[in-house]
């Protein structure tokens, strides 16, 4: 039990977490089903981080509580992302093109923006989340953002052979990733009231649009594409926090 725990943190963070040995694909399948609690551990940092600069004007801690997120992750999602994005760009809607551009080291002009927006997003959301002095908004987005990847992996076919990906996939339990998936939505209104709710309620619509564009272009998903679901979902919860966090908001 434990050991799928720890996988999942070494994967999603850059925490002082390493295991000796093999990776078992049962191991690594059953590891998705603590992504949710490893977004929750990621959101109570960043909670605590920007508590702790309460005093602090709130455009310096918002880039303060952001930098701090990529570190704490290593920008692991974020090169999902722009892999993602170059890929679709280049790719032209020929899926093995597609693909082989997603493996390509090079981010192209398309990837770069696609990050620049996302980060610029996740900054404006944040400085006004602090200015507000309102943290819960900082728990839910990485919590939504590890919960919809064992979303993505119980409803999505990987298409690529062998690796990780496919270790996740094959190795997941599904009757326990559905009841964590339940239990994850059932806690997010719970902990976070209206804006969980609407967080939720948006976050799931974004995760069925950019479904179907991965199953349209590539028939399934890939690390890459998981990492950019990954970012994009963190900010469509940040700012739906934002919609309805208080009159501030809108």
């Amino acid at each position: 039990m434990i050991r799928p725990f720890l996988i999942a943190l070494q994967f999603l963070t850059r925490l002082p977490v390493r295991l000796a040995g093999d990776l078992e694909a049962e191991d690594l399948g059953r590891s998705l089903l603590y992504y949710p609690l490893v977004g929750l551990i990621l959101g109570g940092l960043l909670a605590a981080s920007a508590w702790l600069m309460s005093g602090v004007p709130p455009l310096l801690a918002g880039a303060l509580v952001l930098t701090l997120w990529v570190a704490l992750t290593g920008a692991l999602h974020l090169d999902g992302l722009a892999d993602t994005i170059a890929a679709w760009a280049g790719g032209r809607g020929d899926r093995e093109r597609t693909l082989a551009l997603m493996k390509d080291p090079h981010c192209g002009p398309q990837g770069v923006t696609a990050l620049v927006l996302v980060l610029l997003l996740k900054f404006a959301a944040l400085a006004a989340i602090l200015e507000a002095g309102d943290y819960l908004p900082l728990i839910l987005a990485p919590f939504l953002g590890r919960t919809a990847l064992p979303l993505l992996f119980l409803t999505t076919p990987y298409v690529r052979p062998g690796g990780l990906g496919a270790a996740l996939a094959s190795g997941l339990p599904r009757r326990a990733g559905t009841g964590v998936l339940i239990a994850a939505g059932a806690l997010t209104p719970l902990m976070a009231g209206a804006p969980g709710l609407l967080a939720l309620t948006l976050t799931l619509a974004a995760f069925y649009s950019l479904r179907q564009a991965m199953r349209r272009r590539i028939g399934g998903t890939t690390g890459d594409t998981a990492g950019a679901l990954v970012e994009l979902t963190e900010a469509v919860a940040l700012l739906a926090a934002l919609l309805v966090g208080s009159g501030l908001y809108l």
